[in-house]
């Protein structure tokens, strides 16, 4: 999914590991991490929310997010158990 993004913004060739942050090394905007936010939502439903993932966040923690930390989420929401 990221790198249907990444493709998009023309940084389709760009290196992403766990410690990649979006908006610092990727240059990701927020429209951006929408798209990936719909992308996320439309594969795995409500289990998946962006927003709520996000919202309890301070705005130099959303700046400095990593794909890890968002995999990381991913991956705890989608244990047996969890709700959506």
């Amino acid at each position: 999914m990221l790198t249907v993004v990444l493709d998009d913004c023309g940084l389709g060739d760009a290196e992403v590991t766990m410690q990649t942050r979006f908006t610092e090394d990727l240059g990701l905007e927020s429209i951006d991490l929408v798209t990936l936010a719909g992308q996320l939502r439309e594969r795995w439903g409500d289990r998946i929310n962006f927003a709520e993932f996000v919202a309890g966040m301070e705005l130099d923690e959303i700046i400095g997010l990593t794909v890890g930390r968002l995999v990381e989420y991913v991956v705890d929401r989608l244990q047996p158990g969890q709700r959506a």
